[in-house]
């Protein structure tokens, strides 16, 4: 499709991942948007909820899955986990590429599905035909995939900076710490109590310590970096009082002494010609701010003496590397364009 227009259509536009989106997408020179749904919005005008789209003339419309399906060549889902199945299984026969936001399909195994979102899994045989949408790792099976099952933002923090370190067998799996911190957009575009101005200002607290629905997403891509053996992991996330943003700090133990310099080399030799991955200078540290509105993800390390640990450090953007940059950036190899097209801002 190099040459050619992809038609897509944006499930769920109405939301802050939709909004993002719709930024990204109005200016990736490969695309025509022809449909945005919102049951909310449907048959108002963009403007109404994102005033700074107006001079597209895009109207939202109801979520018509045949209808839309004619019409197009990429459907993405930013939609609830357990509602995007709904709309992937007939898309995908009708022939559409499917890129989905939510959670529904990236968790290999129902059972584990099941225990975390406390529901039967509404999809099981689309199920098998996902590919996990990390592009930095699944780049290959990503460019063959009719359905492709985005990365969340929090695994995307970890995972890409924890996995070439358990891919060389340096360190022990059965004893990993991520505590991370997010913007409160990462709770979704609604009105509830936590998340207004007067209850985040000022505040920063942890939530989903025991049990969050990403820990299993998390475990299950580190136990495949580390080559099938099982990781285990205490995931403890907080709300910062920022829009958006992602931090995460990672505690990883060594089987043996390693030097900061060896595991850059690591580092290096997995991310070296990786367009988002900044793998920060020996000693410097991640900071959100330099990734804000970017598809990066920014990533250092310090080894602690005291301890014996290795501290890892990365920042992302929930919104765009957490969510839609990393949904482009796969219909982009789904698509068979040039992987950054539309993504190339620093930020």
């Amino acid at each position: 499709m190099r040459n050619q227009t992809i038609t897509v259509a944006v499930f769920g536009a109405s939301g802050y991942s939709g909004e993002e989106l719709l930024r990204i997408l109005l200016k990736h020179r490969h695309v025509t948007i022809s449909a945005i749904t919102s049951r909310q919005y449907a048959g108002q005008p963009v403007s109404t909820v994102f005033p700074r789209f107006a001079e597209t003339g895009l109207q939202f419309s109801k979520p018509d899955v045949e209808a839309i399906a004619e019409q197009i060549d990429v459907a993405f889902l930013s939609l609830p986990h357990g509602l995007a199945s709904e709309y992937a299984e007939p898309l995908l026969r009708k022939g559409v590429k499917v890129i989905d936001i939510s959670a529904d399909f990236r968790l290999r195994d129902i059972t584990i599905y099941e225990k975390y979102y406390a529901c039967a899994h509404p999809a099981p045989d689309v199920l098998k035909q996902a590919v996990y949408g990390l592009p930095e790792i699944y780049r290959a099976t990503i460019k063959t995939a009719q359905l492709v099952a985005c990365a969340g933002c929090y695994p995307t923090s970890i995972i890409v900076p924890a996995a070439p370190l358990l891919a060389a067998g340096l360190f022990h799996t059965d004893s990993l710490v991520a505590c991370s911190m997010s913007g409160v957009s990462g709770a979704g575009r609604k009105v509830d109590l936590p998340y207004i101005f007067p209850e985040c200002n000022e505040s920063i607290r942890p939530y989903g310590v025991v049990g969050h629905r990403h820990l299993p997403e998390i475990e299950q891509e580190l136990t495949a970096a580390a080559g099938g053996q099982t990781v285990t992991m205490n995931f403890i996330p907080h709300l910062a009082p920022v829009n958006r943003g992602i931090h995460s700090t990672i505690i990883l133990r060594p089987k043996a002494s390693l030097s900061e310099e060896r595991l850059h080399e690591i580092w290096r030799d997995a991310y070296g010609g990786e367009p988002f991955v900044r793998v920060l200078p020996l000693g410097e540290l991640a900071d959100t701010k330099h990734v804000t509105l970017s598809n990066m993800v920014e990533i250092g390390l310090r080894f602690d003496p005291h301890t014996g640990n290795v501290v890892v450090s990365s920042a992302i953007d929930n919104l765009t590397k957490g969510a839609a940059g990393q949904a482009v950036q796969c219909m982009n190899l789904v698509c068979g364009l040039p992987e950054t097209t539309a993504l190339d801002v620093l930020g």
